[in-house]
């Protein structure tokens, strides 16, 4: 394994990845804010899961004890997360192939953004649709980018996972 980073306390790393996941959750609302994009239901959800794995992330820092299981937490939140944004990244690449959010019947993820829409919409509410794509950076939007920051997650997650004595 790398010695610079195994040399970097497991804290150390909690402490990052849940900065990161908060400053993930900043950059989307700072960019929704300043462009006035319209966040689609699986853009919403993305973000309840990188508040997740945020608060994951927190929790291990502050609980060294329990750090295994939140890496296994943060670890699954992040294959979910690969696999929404996954599946945003395809409606985008073939909207003519694809089901649009909220055309239909709302699926459980829908529903949650609902609810939580409703409760806290500064920070859930859906008004856009998922296979548009609003904003695009060196090529990639922000549903690719999304795909990217899991990966790089779970990634994390895994070495940590390796790495972790105990």
């Amino acid at each position: 394994m790398n010695s610079s980073f195994s040399s970097i306390s497991s804290r150390s790393w909690f402490a990052l990845l849940g900065f990161g996941c908060f400053a993930l959750v900043a950059a989307g609302l700072g960019l929704q804010e300043i462009l006035r994009l319209s966040p689609c239901p699986l853009c919403i959800f993305q973000r309840l899961l990188y508040l997740c794995i945020g608060g994951l992330a927190v929790l291990g820092l502050l609980w060294p004890a329990g750090q295994r299981l939140c890496l296994a937490l943060i670890g699954a939140l992040a294959v979910f997360g690969l696999a929404v944004a996954g599946y945003q990244s395809w409606m985008q690449a073939f909207p003519e192939l694809a089901n649009e959010c909220s055309m239909s019947d709302p699926n459980l993820i829908e529903q949650l953004v609902d609810w939580l829409g409703v409760r806290w919409p500064y920070l859930f509410l859906a008004t856009g649709f998922c296979a548009s794509k609003e904003w695009v950076f060196l090529g990639l939007s922000m549903a690719n980018w999304s795909l990217l920051m899991f990966s790089g997650i779970a990634g994390l997650a895994a070495l940590l996972w390796i790495t972790k004595k105990s």
